[in-house]
């Protein structure tokens, strides 16, 4: 099967320019204009209230917004981020409800993902859905806990659009930066804000390559998504060296999307790697690399629609303000730049989720487990 992935992979061409620039620097001549222009700058009033139903915002001397009719508050007495409670749930509707497990595995499912009625339009259109519902659930945030984004610091502005998938919890223990389970994230806030951020975004994209592959298996097996399903996804993404490398290198591919070169930290992925011993040979190793960098240009596109050029930078201003360590390149050597055909990531989900479902079937109890943890 990895014969005939290897087959359909090209490069990806963004990420490796990318990386090329950072490694073989092009120095350019830079040419200086004599003339020395004079500008005039405007004095602006700060904004220092708002309006609770438009969020539109007034100078101090305003108490009321005229197009609400309502009395306006003060920006300093904003909510914080951090104390907005969001638990948002992405539903996906289908014919048949699964109650238990075995309910799932017959071997009527079994067929159907066998057979695999499923194409790339289809995942695009599920990546689609996945988009649409954070930023229907980002613009209510916004509105239902009256947030000015422009007032927001860079770390707050990621941690609301995180809280537009997941719940969002925080902890001052243990050595793990975050984690994610069971739609949850848990963030250590000791860390500096650009440590947080990318350590958010990190522990988001494995919610969202979970949450694709649950979109896929109610797809197929036409199905409602509820916790059981969740369960199984679960599963098939940590069972194996496989899928843990895959859901691994696809959240450092889009953290590094997010890092400012020089900063990436490739430790867990290490850690799985070296775990593998002989189970695996470098090939292998290689196109399961290919197969996540594949899924992260998806999951980028997602998180891109609100972490566009203008928080990236912001992001990297961040980074530059927390950091006193120099930036090492040597990690980005370890970086994957081929990616699948549409037709061979196709085939690549088909070994996932057929090889995962049927050793799934064999773990009732701990897919019990994590069914409970949903």
């Amino acid at each position: 099967m990895f014969d005939n992935l290897k087959s359909c992979l090209i490069d990806d061409l963004e990420k490796k320019k990318a990386i090329d620039e950072i490694l073989n620097p092009v120095v350019e001549r830079a040419d200086f204009c004599e003339d020395v222009k004079q500008y005039l700058y405007a004095v602006e009033v700060p904004p220092e209230k708002y309006c609770p139903e438009c969020l539109k915002q007034y100078p101090g001397y305003e108490n009321i917004c005229f197009d609400c009719m309502v009395r306006l508050k003060n920006i300093k007495d904003m909510k914080s981020v951090r104390d907005i409670t969001s638990k948002p749930y992405i539903d996906i509707k289908g014919k048949n409800i699964y109650e238990d497990f075995d309910e799932i595995f017959t071997d009527g499912n079994a067929k159907r993902l066998e057979e695999f009625d499923f194409t790339f339009r289809d995942y695009k259109k599920i990546t689609r859905n996945i988009k649409s519902s954070a930023l229907k659930q980002f613009d209510s945030l916004i509105k239902e806990n009256e947030i000015l984004t422009d007032h927001l610091n860079v770390y707050d502005f990621v941690l609301l659009f995180a809280k537009s998938f997941v719940n969002v919890e925080f902890k001052s223990y243990g050595g793990e930066l975050g984690i994610y389970l069971y739609n949850t994230i848990d963030i250590d806030e000791r860390l500096t804000r650009s440590l947080l951020i990318t350590t958010l975004i990190h522990e988001l994209s494995h919610f969202l390559i979970k949450e694709i592959i649950t979109h896929i298996l109610c797809g197929v097996l036409d199905c409602t998504k509820n916790s059981y399903v969740e369960a199984v996804s679960t599963f098939i993404l940590s069972y194996s060296p496989f899928t843990q490398l895959i859901d691994e290198y696809c959240a450092h591919t889009v953290e590094g999307r997010f890092t400012l070169f020089g900063y990436q930290d490739y430790s867990s992925y290490l850690q799985i790697e070296k775990s593998i011993d002989d189970e695996m040979d470098r090939d292998e190793i290689e196109v399961t690399k290919s197969i996540g960098n594949t899924f992260s240009i998806s999951i980028k596109d997602i998180l891109e629609s609100v972490l566009d050029d203008e928080v990236r930078e912001k992001i990297k201003e961040q980074f530059l303000n927390d950091t006193i360590d120099r930036p090492n390149y040597g990690m980005l050597k370890m970086e994957n730049c081929t990616i699948l055909k549409d037709e061979g990531f196709v085939r690549a989900i088909w070994l996932i989720l057929n090889e995962g479902f049927a050793v799934a079937g064999q773990n009732i109890e701990k897919l019990k487990e994590y069914e409970e943890c949903f």
